[in-house]
């Protein structure tokens, strides 16, 4: 049975971004070990995702026999992007860590798609993902070097992302990262080597 894998890329750069080069051979590996897997691109740059406003909002908490069309046009790309995500098999999240956190693009995306009734509920016990478990993948690209450095606590992206998609019910998560790609050319070396050599493993199995 053929899989299909979902690609989310975050970084604003098209050319020389290291986010985006993981997950290019990432895509590449899975791909390959997959020949009759479709892969769904959704490149946040390229194709920026509209802010939520008070409307989206709205109808998120309309019921759906309840929307009027304003609601239902509001609401539409959230659609859109919900569908992709519950229809694929395997995620690829690529962003950098722009000022110790995921980009503004990155978190447009969340933000339609974290969306109460569709990928999670609430009631009187809390809060449940929705969202059916998967692989994920998220290949981060990072300018200092926080692992094991006195920047440690100043990285919010994995902390975020992992309690995020957690929420929604994704626990089966990996972080590939590379580090120091501004600062520390012997850092992003050694990270960079061992990102790829774990793409290779985990897109073998």
């Amino acid at each position: 049975m053929s899989q299909t894998l979902l690609r989310i890329d975050a970084s604003a750069r098209l050319a020389g971004s290291h986010s985006r080069g993981l997950a290019d051979d990432f895509q590449a590996s899975w791909q390959q070990a997959h020949p009759d897997g479709r892969v769904m691109v959704r490149d946040l740059a390229q194709t920026p995702i509209a802010q939520i406003d008070a409307l989206t909002i709205e109808g998120f908490y309309t019921a759906p026999d309840q929307h009027t069309p304003q609601h239902t046009q509001a609401t539409a790309l959230s659609d859109e992007l919900i569908a992709e995500l519950l229809a694929a098999d395997v995620l690829l999240l690529s962003t950098p860590v722009y000022n110790f956190a995921i980009p503004a693009a990155f978190k447009a995306y969340i933000d339609q798609v974290a969306r109460i009734g569709r990928t999670f509920s609430a009631d009187e016990t809390g809060l449940h993902g929705l969202v059916p478990d998967r692989p994920t993948y998220v290949a981060v690209a990072a300018g200092l070097v926080y692992h094991d450095s006195p920047f440690t606590g100043f990285n919010f992206v994995a902390p975020y992302l992992e309690e995020l998609l957690g929420f929604l019910g994704i626990t089966s998560v990996e972080f590939l990262t590379v580090e120091g790609t501004s600062v520390d050319p012997a850092a992003l070396e050694r990270t960079t080597a061992a990102a790829h050599q774990r793409i290779a493993e985990v897109t073998a199995a």
